[in-house]
């Protein structure tokens, strides 16, 4: 398995149009191979912005790289950089390869 985080710092008066455009969105994940599963977080607070989180779980690093480069891909990010800026610097990306899967 492999996880694939993309974290956000969000300014307080940006936090709820932020979640609108993640909630709001159409979710293309499932239509591809390998794809597990995906979570919205959101963190900590902090005096200036808060902490979210985008966190993709797929069956291999391999089937991440082929989600990056799908149709499905340039579709879901086609509007990435439009509109009101919601976010205080770029996004953070961190990739985890599993080494261990505990479950229920």
């Amino acid at each position: 398995m492999y996880i694939a985080m993309n974290r956000f710092r969000v300014s307080p008066d940006c936090e709820e149009a932020f979640q609108r455009r993640w909630l709001d969105r159409e979710v293309l994940l499932r239509t591809v191979p390998g794809f597990v599963s995906f979570q919205f977080l959101k963190g900590p607070v902090g005096e200036d912005s808060t902490l979210y989180a985008s966190h993709t779980v797929w069956a291999s690093y391999d089937a991440f790289i082929a989600w990056t480069r799908s149709e499905q891909f340039k579709q879901a990010h086609a509007s990435a950089g439009e509109g009101r800026k919601l976010t205080v610097g770029p996004p953070v990306f961190e990739g985890f390869t599993v080494l261990q899967n505990v479950e229920a």
